[in-house]
C-alpha cells in the first residue's frame, strides 16, 4: 500500500539532541535549582547528565521521555511536589532554552519541501511539549508544510503508545498502514508498530543501528535519505 503521510519524531530526527538539549537542559536545571548547588548536583545525577560536558548519558530518561514521565526525578531533587504545576514550569524553561540552542540536523526544511512536493502529508510527533514543538518547527520554517503537530500533552498520549500515530492518520484521512513514523529511538519504532504504521529508523540520534534495526522496517542514516527511500518503495 502506498504511503500518504510521513510523521516525524523531533529530537534526534529533525534536531540534534545533544547540541540542542545538552546546553538547554543545563540552563533549565540551573534556573530550577537557583542558588542551591546541591539541588543542581542532584538534578544532574538523577537525570544522568554530565555537567562538565553539557550532555546526557544515552540512558538518561530525558533522551526519549517527557516532563510528565521524568518530572518525579526533578521533584525529588528539588524537594518539590510532582505534578502539572512543576511540569509546566519545566516545559516553559525547556521551550525557551530549546529554542535558544536549536540545532537542526542537516536541512530539515529542504527535506520536508521535497516530500511535500512528492505529495506526502507531513507531521511531527514528539514527547516534548506541543508548544515547544510548534515553536521549534516555526523557527526552522517547517510550519507551512505540517498538517499535524503533537506533543506528550496534546491528548494523544506519549510514545511508545500509538495514539499520536493514529491521530495523525485520522487527521490526514489515511489508514495507519498508509503512514510512516520516522524516529531515532525504540519509542518511535514501537509506537509505529503498535499503530500498524511503517517504522523508519534514523541513525542521527543517540541510539545505534543494532538497537533500532530489530524494530524497524527501514533504516537510514538521516532524514536526508528519506525521499530516495520512499521513491524506491
Amino acid at each position: 500500500m502506498a504511503l500518504k503521510g510521513i510523521l516525524f519524531d523531533k529530537d534526534g530526527t529533525l534536531i540534534d539532541f545533544d547540541a540542542t538539549w545538552g546546553p538547554a537542559a543545563y540552563e533549565a536545571m540551573r534556573a530550577m535549582a537557583g542558588a542551591d548547588e546541591g539541588a543542581l548536583a542532584r538534578l544532574a545525577e538523577l537525570n544522568q547528565y554530565i555537567v562538565e560536558e553539557r550532555r546526557f548519558l544515552r540512558s538518561s530518561p530525558l533522551v526519549a521521555g517527557s516532563s510528565k514521565s521524568y518530572g518525579h526525578l526533578w521533584a525529588q531533587a528539588l524537594g518539590r511536589e510532582d505534578g502539572p504545576e512543576l511540569h509546566a514550569e519545566m516545559d516553559d524553561l525547556f521551550r525557551h532554552w530549546g529554542l535558544h540552542w536549536l540545532a537542526p540536523i542537516g536541512e530539515p526544511l529542504a527535506v520536508l519541501q521535497e516530500l511535500a512536493a512528492d505529495g506526502y502529508r507531513l507531521g511531527i510527533a514528539t514527547n516534548d511539549a506541543e508548544a515547544s514543538a510548534l515553536a521549534q518547527a516555526e523557527r526552522m520554517g517547517l510550519s507551512p508544510h505540517l498538517d499535524f503537530v503533537a506533543g506528550y500533552d496534546s491528548g494523544h498520549g506519549g510514545k511508545p503508545e500509538p495514539g499520536m500515530v493514529l491521530a495523525f492518520a485520522g487527521a490526514i484521512g489515511a489508514a495507519p498502514s498508509e503512514v510512516a513514523l520516522v524516529g531515532d529511538s525504540t519509542h518511535d519504532l514501537h509506537a509505529a508498530r503498535a499503530a500498524g504504521a511503517v517504522a523508519i529508523a534514523v541513525l542521527s540520534g543517540p541510539a545505534p543501528r543494532d538497537e533500532l534495526q530489530p524494530f524497524a522496517d527501514h533504516v537510514v542514516e538521516s532524514i536526508a535519505q528519506l525521499p530516495a527511500l520512499l521513491r524506491g518503495l
